[in-house]
């Protein structure tokens, strides 16, 4: 997330409180966040022509974000976070127009040393999580083959329901030897579709150089209560499982990802299955990333996608690094797509 620095208003704020007695408990407040932008080329599976662009969010969409802390004794603590993507490339606000400002996350919660950490408001979802961690390209829109296979799915819809979710609260494990769960449920809101929600889980395990995660959804609506039939006809539900494990050799990480979604629909189920394998690489002062992800849909449709992507990254310093990649994409019935452009990000 980058090196974090108090943002100076709160902190004098807090101190005069602090002095005056009406509030001494630790607390703290911090301002974060990172830009990152490129410039290439894209082409759209199916596509004619290229278009040379420039763009934000190469290697990781952009954002800033306020986050804190208040100590409340015996272990309790305070926690709220306010995060906004935006896009450098033209200063606007949101992933695109319309997003919400603070699309990211926007929450507030209780946390114990021992219980663990319940939040509640629009929340980064659990299976989110697994799917960035575990492949070299991380959360990046541009070029990570899973992203696209898990977001942007067969033909412009993988999983519904979005990274974030409104309305919801979730519950957080604390480590134990490396073992920790996330628990979410987002409420539709709506007296009209009142049996209509979103839940899931994941499970993350962290030990010396090997990783893994184990992640689970079902939604029954995109954005509001009753919208799945403006993507499909009958659209019901969605349901979708992950499983992700990482390897650190020290000389290569590998990463390798398995996936299936299923999407109930009246007409006839669409099912998505398939996966991801990928390895980074350290060299000079960087490192090589490779991945390739398969899918493959069955039930109502027969289509197959075939992506991959190869890139360098490079460490300018501890918060800037700069970066190259080529981005590979192939679906069934439609001439190929491909990306390829450098790019900067900074964090801060």
């Amino acid at each position: 997330m980058g090196i974090r620095k108090p943002v100076l208003a709160g902190c004098i704020v807090a101190a005069a409180l602090c002095a005056s007695g009406a509030a001494c408990a630790a607390s703290s407040v911090e301002l974060y966040g990172q830009v990152d932008a490129w410039m290439g080329a894209q082409k759209s599976p199916g596509g004619y022509d290229r278009s040379w662009t420039q763009g934000g969010g190469g290697m990781s969409t952009s954002y800033w974000g306020l986050k804190g802390s208040e100590d409340l004794s015996g272990g309790w603590h305070t926690v709220f976070a306010l995060e906004d993507f935006y896009r450098p490339q033209t200063g606007s606000m949101g992933r695109y127009d319309g997003d919400a400002m603070f699309s990211r996350n926007a929450y507030v919660g209780l946390q114990s040393d021992t219980l663990g950490k319940v939040t509640l408001g629009r929340l980064t979802t659990p299976y989110f999580v697994s799917t960035i961690l575990f492949n070299p390209f991380v959360d990046s829109y541009t070029f990570s083959p899973m992203v696209f296979h898990t977001y942007m799915g067969m033909s412009g819809q993988g999983i519904v329901g979005d990274s974030g979710w409104n309305h919801a609260v979730m519950y957080s494990t604390p480590s134990v030897h490396g073992l920790t769960a996330n628990v979410i449920y987002g409420f539709g809101n709506d007296e009209n579709h009142s049996g209509q929600n979103k839940w899931g889980a994941n499970a993350l395990y962290f030990h010396g150089p090997f990783s893994a995660t184990l992640a689970y959804q079902r939604v029954d609506f995109d954005s509001t209560p009753g919208d799945l039939d403006n993507l499909a006809p009958g659209f019901r539900r969605q349901q979708a499982a992950q499983a992700g494990a990482a390897y650190d050799f020290g000389w290569a990480k590998l990463y390798a990802q398995y996936q299936y979604i299923r999407n109930v629909i009246s007409g006839g189920d669409v099912t998505m299955n398939g996966g991801q394998a990928g390895v980074s690489v350290p060299l000079g002062g960087g490192s090589v990333m490779a991945s390739y992800a398969y899918t493959a849909s069955g039930g109502a449709s027969d289509v197959k996608r075939n992506t991959w992507a190869l890139g360098y990254d490079y460490a300018l310093s501890k918060r800037t690094d700069v970066y190259a990649a080529y981005f590979l994409d192939k679906i069934t019935g439609l001439s190929h797509g491909d990306t390829f452009g450098v790019g900067i990000r900074s964090k801060f």
